[in-house]
């Protein structure tokens, strides 16, 4: 099973996805990828398997990925304060992969009904969602 995740910004979001996906899963490869070289390396630091940086490296990886975790921000463009270009938004959401989207509420994007919840508290439950597509 190919495991993308994808973050911008700081990566910190992506960084907790990653650690939590390694220590759950320890024997899937995670792929990191990052709008930029901050979130790659907060992603790498973490314990991705592999990870590249850029417009390029996010459209490549999510045609190739079986599963995608990210904030919900990289399905829609000009998100993450306009680190998702639209080739990214639109290789991700056209992407066959399972899609696990966190239901961040960050700029201008408010999700509904997702109020209340801890950055943490969304990355478990992105954990059990992981579990549930890898059938275990």
């Amino acid at each position: 099973m190919k495991i993308l995740i994808v973050d911008a910004q700081g990566g910190g979001i992506g960084r907790q996805l990653v650690a939590a996906v390694k220590k759950a899963f320890p024997d899937q490869v995670v792929t990191a990828v990052g709008t930029n070289g901050v979130a790659t390396a907060a992603m790498l630091k973490a314990g991705a398997d592999f990870a590249a940086t850029g417009e390029n490296a996010v459209v490549v990886n999510c045609g190739r990925a079986d599963v995608i975790l990210a904030p919900i921000g990289v399905v829609i463009a000009d998100a993450m304060l306009g680190e998702i270009t639209p080739a990214m938004a639109l290789a991700a959401g056209r992407s066959s992969a399972k899609r696990i989207l966190l239901p961040i509420g960050h700029c201008d994007n408010i999700v509904a009904g997702a109020d209340g919840l801890s950055v943490g508290q969304l990355v478990q439950e992105a954990v059990e969602c992981l579990r549930s597509v890898l059938g275990g």
